[in-house]
């Protein structure tokens, strides 16, 4: 990432990125959930635009691309931390946040690109008023075809579509604690506990009304403890691209060692 009034040296083409995803083995079909920091490449020839366009060529429409278009703004401000809000405010924060749209909301921490993914021609979103989706090709309408409110990441969610469809993930500059699928794995093994949340949804007329759903208390800071492992037993495919490092990985591989992972370490036995 450039500093203000920092001589740019190197430049990211659509041309450089598009090599990049051919050698991690990307190409015409490929089923990718997409994860990325788009700050990382340094500096991208037209931004994001460019590596939307690029994942869009490589994969063409016979390929699917999948990308988490998560609303952290819709959940029960109980929680909130940064900031957090005085209880007394509760209530009126549920009655007026009004009801997640994955095509307007705001996306907190979601990136760039995502931003700029959501509002292509042909994106389908899933249902889900806080952890959505959306893909755009071949499969998008299958793998956002339903996703339950209640445990979003589980079994009806696209990250069990994506492992049943042996898509990849692939990582622009970004960790495996942002890998969204890898969740699929807590839910399988049963090694986290359950939790209430809430968010505003739309009602049949029209309206908004506060919805409670459970969910299991997912925790994305283990998953960087999978890296050693999907390093070791050949499952991570990696490259760099101006000091950016680019990963891709078979969703499935991962997923199943993460479960493996959790069963090691997990400490919610009460909850299996």
């Amino acid at each position: 990432m450039y500093r203000k009034n920092e001589t740019v040296t190197d430049v990211v083409t659509k041309d450089d990125l598009i090599d990049v995803f051919h050698k991690l083995g990307i190409g015409p079909g490929s089923i990718l959930e997409v994860h990325s920091s788009l700050s990382s490449l340094g500096f991208v020839v037209g931004g994001a635009q460019t590596v939307v366009d690029a994942l869009m060529e490589t994969v063409t429409e016979a390929g699917t691309l999948l990308m988490p278009v998560q609303t952290g703004g819709n959940t029960d401000p109980s929680g909130w931390e940064n900031p957090p809000l005085r209880p007394s405010l509760w209530d009126a924060v549920r009655e007026s946040m009004p009801a997640a749209d994955p095509r307007v909301s705001d996306l907190r921490e979601m990136g760039a690109v995502v931003e700029n993914f959501r509002h292509r021609e042909g994106v389908m979103f899933s249902s889900h008023p806080c952890e959505a989706y959306a893909a755009w090709g071949r499969y998008a309408e299958l793998l956002c075809n339903r996703q339950s409110l209640h445990f979003p990441l589980a079994e009806e969610s696209p990250a069990a579509r994506l492992y049943e469809l042996k898509g990849d993930v692939l990582m622009i500059g970004t960790g495996l604690d942002t890998c969204t699928c890898l969740h699929l794995a807590e839910y399988r093994s049963d090694s986290r506990p359950i939790v209430i949340c809430g968010s505003s949804v739309k009602d049949e007329a029209g309206g908004t009304v506060w919805k409670k759903y459970l969910d299991l208390e997912v925790n994305s800071s283990e998953f960087s403890a999978l890296e050693p492992v999907l390093l070791k037993k050949g499952i991570l495919r990696e490259t760099v691209l101006n000091s950016c490092r680019i990963s891709c990985f078979p969703a499935a591989d991962a997923i199943d060692e993460a479960m493996k992972y959790f069963d090691r370490t997990a400490v919610f036995d009460l909850y299996r």
